[in-house]
């Protein structure tokens, strides 16, 4: 499968696919989106939105869900925010979001099957990782939702002039529904 797209790739780049896409590293509407990894969003989301290449900056995980308040999500958005400009951030969980279901223990017992050996779960466990905590689903994408947008409006080195939202976009129609 890597081989093909390798293979479009350079079909694409031998006749100028890229040259619709060129823009620069600000995002020219001045926001930063945190949303779903979802395969349904890729096109979805831009298309609902009316968003195009270079407009904004899109931030994916599974789940939109911030795990830690110093991991990579929280480290994109500073970026964003103090190097490239953005005043305002969107959170953008979706319906009938794989990551709601997510069990912490059944997914260690698929790593065991799959041969991550259970002392590298115990090692992990020993050094602090809370799998019940880092590998959680949640009950609604509203309530995800209103989770993150308190995690970003509260995070110490988020400055107090960003304005945080909090959206569920149906991941069939595109509808956007405001939560916070």
């Amino acid at each position: 499968m890597i081989d093909e797209l390798l293979r479009f790739n350079r079909e694409f780049v031998k006749n100028k696919g890229y040259e619709k896409f060129i823009t620069n590293k600000y995002p020219d509407k001045k926001i930063a989106i945190v949303s779903c990894m979802d395969t349904r969003l890729t096109e979805l989301l831009p298309a609902a939105l009316g968003i195009k290449n270079g407009d904004v900056k899109i931030i994916k995980n599974a789940g939109a869900i911030i795990s830690h308040p110093f991991g990579s999500v929280i480290r994109s958005l500073l970026v964003a925010i103090y190097e490239l400009g953005v005043n305002e951030v969107m959170i953008i969980g979706h319906t009938d979001c794989g990551a709601k279901h997510m069990d912490s223990e059944q997914m260690i017992e698929v790593m065991k099957k799959r041969g991550i050996p259970s002392e590298h779960i115990d090692m992990m466990r020993y050094c602090g990782i809370d799998f019940k905590s880092w590998l959680r689903g949640f009950d609604t994408p509203e309530s995800s939702v209103r989770e993150t947008v308190s995690q970003v409006r509260n995070h110490p080195l988020i400055p107090l002039d960003i304005t945080v939202s909090g959206f569920v976009i149906d991941s069939t129609t595109g509808e956007l529904t405001p939560v916070v």
